[in-house]
């Protein structure tokens, strides 16, 4: 076995060796669907990374949950060293629209140094990284010189609504000195960046139902109520033009930051030139003035994420909607909990619109004492 000093650049070495291989093996992986919202492919890849797990000396299992199954591995035979807790997600969003896709979403693709494929940077390249950095180790030293507890989620694009139940009731097996969690993207200065707390979410359905059935706006319209103008006009009350959520109440949580906490998000790098380039912006959502990591730090946002009703197809229909959806989600910053949240979402609702249905989804929040060790990362 090498010793620990210079194990590491031969792990190094070893790695740039099979620089081509790791990146085939990864492709390989991603090709694989595991679309949580959709129930496609999600225990076929649980059962696919079980195998490499076990491959990797590690007691591994896909443990049942009353939704899709958490993977589990554990290395623990280090006595007296520290524990290491990996926590990744197996599960990517669902790939719509596909004709936005320059290539086929489960075909990862090679294009100017960067793999494209759905999942390959949310979270499946980062956490199959790790795994190949772990069986890199084992290859060259023999040994691991800590114990390592692997966790990956299978439903963390639905919310994570069975996550907290898991980790109760599994707490002996995820006893860790250390958690680490590389989702996210990598600074565009190739620097690594340390997050402390991300935000939290809330999310919901609202569903405007008006008729039966619907009608042609020729012949009924303005006699019968139209679901979509129904759901417009509640969303309008929600957040105004100059982007401020208007939901009663819904902020009284959130605690304001201190100027220290402001002077040091001022000091975090940003390219905003590149970054109008690279998302195509034109502006920054409302209110224009607000520094970039103030948007993200120290304020709540409101998203429509989608909003369906009557016809989207080709040509004309002159259809007059019965009922409408919407989808929503509410990002949570420091003390705002999910069940505040959706008490006063529900109230608002009831107020503005008592005939629309409101339905929540699961929501998580972050400890407050993540979210509070903010400052830190500059």
């Amino acid at each position: 076995m090498r010793e620990p000093e210079d194990g590491l650049a031969a792990v190094f070495a070893h790695i740039e060796a099979n620089r081509h291989r790791f990146v085939e093996r990864l492709m390989d992986y991603v090709r694989h669907p595991s679309i949580s919202a959709q129930n496609m492919g999600v225990r076929e890849v649980a059962a696919l990374l079980v195998d490499m797990l076990t491959g990797l000396g590690m007691k591994a299992q896909a443990v049942p949950t009353k939704g899709h199954p958490m993977v589990l591995g554990r290395s623990t035979s280090v006595f007296g060293a520290r524990t290491i807790l990996l926590y990744g997600h197996y599960d990517v969003q669902p790939p719509d629209p596909l004709d936005a896709w320059i290539s086929p979403p489960f075909e990862p693709t090679i294009r100017n140094g960067r793999i494209y494929a759905r999942g390959i940077g949310d979270n499946k390249g980062q956490h199959f990284a790790q795994l190949l950095a772990i069986e890199s180790l084992l290859t060259v030293t023999g040994a691991l010189p800590c114990n390592v507890i692997v966790l990956l989620e299978g439903e963390e694009e639905v919310g994570s609504p069975h996550i907290a139940e898991f980790v109760a009731e599994h707490r002996d097996q995820l006893m860790a000195d250390l958690v680490v969690t590389s989702d996210g993207p990598l600074h565009e200065s190739g620097r690594p960046v340390l997050t402390f707390g991300v935000r939290g979410m809330a999310a919901f359905e609202l569903r405007a139902r008006t008729a039966s059935r619907d009608a042609h706006s020729g012949n009924f319209g303005g006699v019968m109520p139209n679901a979509v103008w129904k759901l417009v006009h509640l969303l309008a009350t929600m957040k105004n033009a100059a982007g401020q959520i208007t939901i009663e109440s819904l902020c009284d949580q959130t605690i304001p930051p201190t100027d220290q906490e402001r002077a040091a998000a001022a000091k975090l790098p940003i390219n905003l030139d590149r970054l109008r380039k690279d998302l195509c912006l034109r502006e920054f959502d409302a209110p224009a003035d607000r520094p970039f990591y103030d948007r993200l730090m120290f304020h709540p946002t409101l998203t429509i994420n989608g909003l369906h009703g009557g016809y989207g197809g080709e040509g004309t229909k002159t259809v007059l909607p019965s009922e409408a959806f919407a989808k929503c989600d509410i990002r949570l910053v420091e003390a705002m909990t999910p069940e505040h949240v959706h008490k006063q979402v529900a109230a608002h609702v009831a107020r503005y619109a008592p005939d629309v249905e409101y339905t929540r989804a699961e929501g998580f929040c972050l400890p407050r004492r993540l979210s509070t060790a903010r400052s830190r990362a500059s």
